[in-house]
């Protein structure tokens, strides 16, 4: 189990700006990495309405369970590994291992055994050193829609707020509102009901 403060900035882009920023930093197609967000809740979005997202992510042969948390103006993110093996048992209703990330649920009041897979969005994901940051450039697949989003994660609020906008200003990206990828999933969902 490990727990951090997740401290980024992010903000939906255009297939052209995602386009233009590939040419700007040099991104070659082999650099982008896939990696897949298995989505839980309970039926009744108990998480959702806690401002908490729960999720299981496949990348380089892994997965993590994490659970996001609201702290202040930032995340806190609580990770626990699965074994390969349990993957598709929670996928088909099976409950969740024991572990720092049920244990969390539970001080909420969440019943495990109520939580559901909900679906799963795909990223084709690439991130590298940018002013003491990381910068992320991430396309992602979800319920039959693309969208595109730039990232940057930063030490620090202020710092990286401003590096970030000045990015986006550099850039000639107008600054948009970006919902994170568990609520722009859940949001296509509803609307396809």
């Amino acid at each position: 189990m490990s727990q951090e403060i997740e401290i980024e900035f992010k903000n939906l882009i255009t297939y052209e700006e995602f386009l233009q920023l590939i040419d700007a930093f040099k991104v070659q197609k082999t650099d982008f990495v896939e990696q897949t967000n298995y989505y839980f809740d309970t039926e009744d979005f108990q998480l959702k309405n806690y401002k908490c997202a729960l999720r299981i992510r496949y990348k380089k042969d892994t997965y993590t369970l994490t659970l996001k948390q609201q702290f202040d103006e930032h995340i806190l993110e609580t990770h626990q590994t699965i074994e390969k093996d349990a993957f598709p048992g929670l996928i088909n209703g099976m409950t969740l291992p024991e572990g720092e990330v049920t244990k969390k649920l539970q001080s909420l009041g969440i019943h495990t055994e109520n939580i559901k897979y909900l679906g799963e969005l795909t990223t084709h994901r690439v991130e590298f050193p940018y002013q003491r940051g990381l910068l992320v450039l991430d396309e992602n697949h979800y319920l039959g829609h693309i969208d595109y989003e730039l990232e940057y994660e930063s030490a620090d609020y202020k710092k990286g707020q401003q590096i970030f906008q000045e990015l986006l200003k550099v850039k000639n990206i107008p600054d948009r509102e970006t919902k994170s990828k568990i609520h722009r999933f859940f949001a296509k969902k509803m609307s396809l009901k």
